[in-house]
This record gives structure tokens, sequence and C-alpha cells, in this order.
């Protein structure tokens, strides 16, 4: 019972020792980071300026002087961003000495430019309306839908558009039927036919006959 005591006394002792070791060395990173955020052509201090720590969404802004104060640890990185300036990253140095560290940070102005505007009057009741009327309006689904309904679009399309596998394969069915529904006999000829007439009428009429290329 003794020996327990002991070794428990004594893993309470080390662990003790080790707790305040890890305690001493994170006191000793631990850096109070503050001063001012300028501009670097005029000097004066910019507020609202974001002051985030690099990797750890911890961080605070500057006040309206562009003074700022921030816990962070030696070795973390500090970007400094404002609308209308370029951002800048700072490290804090692992070599510092101590437990602060101030800084005059300075920010360049970020120019963007934006592409030209050009004002012109305003237009008369005449030309409104010859612009009007000459503005082409694009068709909505409805009109396309109904061209592509039109017969003779349709007769484009049939013409244009390659037949795909039902329909090869019904046209090849078709021709052996035919072919094979005359075995052994003379097939009929249509040149006293009406119906074979009346239909070469309407496809010489259509353009089916015409050179397509």
């Amino acid at each position: 019972m003794k020996r327990i005591i002991l070794f428990t006394l004594i893993f309470f002792l080390f662990a003790s020792v080790k707790t305040q070791a890890q305690f001493a060395q994170l006191k000793d990173s631990v850096v109070q980071l503050y001063g001012v955020v300028m501009t670097a052509d005029s000097l004066q201090g910019i507020p609202a300026v974001s002051v985030v720590v690099k990797g750890q969404n911890r961080g605070t802004i500057t006040n309206d002087q562009g003074v700022f104060s921030i816990v962070v640890l030696k070795g973390d990185k500090v970007e400094f961003s404002s609308v209308g300036y370029k951002p800048k990253l700072v490290e804090v140095p692992l070599n510092l000495e101590g437990n602060q560290f101030s800084m005059i940070q300075l920010l360049v102005t970020d120019t963007v430019y934006l592409p030209a505007t050009i004002i012109r009057p305003r237009p008369t009741r005449e030309q409104f309306e010859r612009d009007f009327v000459n503005t082409k309006v694009e068709d909505d689904a409805y009109e396309i839908a109904r061209k592509n309904n039109d017969e003779a679009t349709r007769r484009a399309l049939m013409r244009a558009l390659p037949a795909d596998g039902r329909e090869a394969g019904n046209y090849a069915l078709k021709k052996n039927a035919q072919k094979y529904y005359y075995a052994g006999q003379s097939p009929p000829i249509g040149l006293l036919n009406p119906f074979a007439w009346g239909e070469f009428i309407n496809a010489w009429k259509r353009g089916d006959f015409k050179n397509k290329k």
C-alpha cells in the first residue's frame, strides 16, 4: 500500500514538473503584437484594417487612428488587408526576445482601373421610334417550335438529316418484302398506274429530283 502511494506521489510530481515546463515554453512563445497601420504615401492612419492570424481564423481590426493590438505566437503569420489597399503578410520573428513586439505597417494603394463610361444625350422621340421598330427580337421557344413544325422545314430536314437505325432497318425490310413478293415472276409496270403518276408529280413539285449538291 505504501509503494502504491509512493508511486502515485512520484507520478503527480513528474506530471506537475512537465506541465510547468510546457506552460513556461508556451508562455515564452506568446507575444503581444501592437502597432499602427498607415498609408505608404501620406503616412496617415488607416481605420478598419483587418488584422488576421493566417490559418487560425483569429484577428482584430484597427481603430480610427489605425492602431491595433493582438496576441500571437512566435512564428505566426499576420495578414493586413483593407479595401483599396494591397494585402500585406508579416511573420512574427521566432528569435524574438521578450513577449512584446511593436511595428508600423505601411499599405500601398491598390489601383483599380474601371472601363470607360460614355455618356450620351437622351435620344429624341424620332430616334427612339426608329430604333424600336428596327430592333430585332430573338425568337422564343414557341416561335422556334412553330418554325420547326413547318411543312417545308420538315421536308428540308428529312432530306438533309441522315436516317437512324430504325428507319434504315424498316426501309431494308420493305425492299426485301417487295423483292420476295415478286420472286419467280416479273414485277408489274407502273406506267399505267394513276397512283404512281400522282406520286411522281407530287415529288416533282416538291423538288425531290433536284440535285442536292
